[in-house]
């Protein structure tokens, strides 16, 4: 089954190697990323230290990593354990997360005032709109409850996170207003040429690189 032909609402976990067990794991890999940006304002300094990098360097290397390993991976057609059928010819959604990931720390504003979690004001609610939205809203699917179901529940998720980085992390109110929207927004186009793991965060960080003079 090609990517183009899979319906909004198919049970993933009969298309995932490892079967059930390799969707739940797939769904873990999404919810442990959350820890990226806590790893990465809190202690991302000690780690790229034992590199002799700074922060930015450490992911951007990380970054040409990862790219390396998906394209070792594509040519020999391998696919692990949580990945789909479909995935053996084309960039894998992990791959595509995980660059979107990067892009998100190495683009986002920080906090000019702020330090630690505090200056992830807007990276940590793109990543965790990722780790968390994106989950949600496939079991929903999953579920066959409906693609207006798997909307309402992504945008609930989506707010709380934002909503709740504004209060814990400073992040401008107006920007949590515009941005939760948009993450769910990432997760509904169907292309294969890109996963919904990268426009989930490639949409709001586009539209927060464009507004964030006003914010």
């Amino acid at each position: 089954m090609s990517e183009d032909n899979i319906p909004i609402d198919i049970d993933h976990a009969k298309h995932s190697v490892g079967g059930l067990g390799g969707h739940f794991f797939r769904r873990f890999t999404h919810v442990i990323m959350a820890l990226i940006p806590v790893l990465y304002f809190t202690k991302g300094e000690q780690i790229s230290d034992l590199f002799s990098l700074t922060s930015s360097q450490f992911v951007m290397f990380a970054c040409f990593i990862l790219i390396l390993l998906e394209m070792i991976r594509l040519y020999f057609g391998i696919i692990i354990v949580g990945q789909r059928e479909y995935e053996a010819k084309q960039i894998s959604a992990l791959a595509w997360g995980a660059f979107a990931v990067c892009l998100a720390l190495l683009l986002s504003p920080e906090s000019n005032s702020s330090e630690g979690m505090k200056s992830g004001i807007y990276a940590a609610p793109l990543i965790w709109g990722l780790t968390f939205v994106d989950p949600i809203m496939g079991e929903i699917k999953r579920s066959k409850k409906g693609i207006k179901a798997a909307i309402i529940g992504g945008l609930i998720t989506s707010y709380f996170i934002w909503l709740g980085s504004s209060y814990l992390l400073g992040t401008p109110i107006l920007a949590s207003i515009i941005l939760a929207p948009l993450t769910v927004l990432g997760e509904l186009p169907s292309v294969k040429w890109i996963d919904d793991n990268a426009t989930m965060v490639l949409l709001p960080l586009t539209i927060l690189l464009i507004i964030e003079p006003i914010l």
